[in-house]
């Protein structure tokens, strides 16, 4: 079977092999595994690469090399407009050879794959669409229409569309599904926490607005300020890192909140052990993969109310909620750190819930999407 994965996720061509952002690359290698040879239509990119990026597994995978797009702006627009006909071209190209066809959307290139994807009614089809699905959820146009599309079973026949959460009134295209990050051989007794002062704390994920890195700091400083003794290990990289480092600076808060940069798929692991609590303060989200590696270890998540957030610490049961207003957060969290039982509780329901979704279990999924 020969396998066409269509991503906006930029790869790295080196001597040894393909490189792409680690916890896709490990997702990729169990597609990759049932194929005979794939072809990931992807932009290359010429930046250094960072301990988060990891190889393929499968050394018979090939890169359609597309160009980048994008329309954040008047001139990049333009550009993606004049890159259009290649992209379109290169990825019809590869539809046309495939046997089977896997989307990663949302995206501009996955918004043009979704188009495409029209044209071969009878080639079976997967995508993943790895953002907010929650129909209610204000989106960009662009995601929408990708949502639109995919639903649509007139338009786009033959495809299972697999999406974070059960959500109502969906076609019956749609398929609720889950991913993973450990093994079962990763169980083993659970890590003693204690849940009292001083709290150790977590962040892990890129730097950017969307995550709210910086809100994350203001909780911390909020909780030091009201008595709570804690600490804050941030891993990730991003355009939030200056605005970070200077509040750091101005309230003096580098003894208690340290910046870590992107480290690899082994330490974050490390400092997932070594935590109690997981904030993610997030403005939207699909499946936030941190949370359930967090969970994973018994880490108590404490995130925004977005996606299928809720569903997967069961409306508080296995994680603090958060309403992303500071005020009444810290107000929340200080009265759930004083709870020490209470955190205990949610540690082991977090552990137990997550530990459904391990890796073997995502192979047997995918496996069947497959055949």
């Amino acid at each position: 079977m020969k396998l066409v994965v269509i991503t906006h996720t930029p790869h790295f061509r080196e001597p040894d092999a393909l490189y792409a952002y680690g916890p896709y690359v490990r997702e990729m290698n169990l597609w990759t595994k049932y194929a005979d040879k794939t072809t990931v239509v992807a932009p290359l990119s010429r930046k250094e690469m960072s301990p988060i990026h990891e190889p393929y597994a499968s050394a018979s995978i090939d890169i359609s090399k597309i160009p980048a797009i994008s329309f954040i702006s008047f001139s990049e627009a333009v550009l993606a407009f004049l890159k259009l006909p290649v992209l379109k071209w290169k990825i019809f190209r590869a539809m046309q050879k495939a046997d089977h066809i896997h989307i990663r959307c949302p995206g501009t290139i996955g918004l043009v794959a979704c188009f495409i994807q029209i044209l071969f009614p009878k080639k079976p089809k997967t995508a993943k669409y790895a953002g907010n699905w929650d129909p209610k959820a204000t989106q960009p146009l662009s995601y929408r229409l990708q949502k639109w599309i995919l639903r649509n079973t007139f338009l786009t026949r033959n495809m299972q569309v697999l999406v974070y959460g059960a959500w109502p009134k969906q076609s019956h295209n749609i398929k609720p599904f889950f991913t993973a990050t450990y093994p079962i051989s990763s169980i083993k007794a659970g890590i003693s926490r204690k849940f009292e002062a001083p709290f150790r704390f977590l962040f892990v994920g890129s730097l950017a607005p969307g995550k709210r890195p910086l809100y994350a700091i203001e909780l911390i400083k909020t909780m030091r300020d009201r008595g709570i003794d804690g600490q804050l290990d941030v891993f990730g990289e991003g355009a939030e890192r200056v605005a970070m480092e200077n509040y750091i600076n101005r309230y003096q808060l580098s003894a208690w909140i340290r910046l870590h940069g992107n480290q690899s798929s082994e330490r974050v692991e490390k400092a997932y052990k070594e935590s109690d609590l997981l904030l993610l303060p997030s403005k939207s989200e699909g499946w936030p993969k941190v949370v359930a590696e967090a969970m994973f270890w018994g880490v108590v998540p404490i995130v925004t109310k977005i996606s299928c957030v809720p569903w997967m610490l069961a409306e508080g049961q296995r994680g603090i909620l958060l309403d992303g207003e500071l005020g009444k957060d810290s107000e929340h969290l200080l009265g759930q750190l004083k709870d020490i039982r209470s955190l205990s509780e949610m540690s082991k329901r977090a552990k137990d819930w997550s530990r459904q979704y391990t890796t073997d279990a995502f192979e047997t999924a995918i496996k069947e999407l497959l055949s």
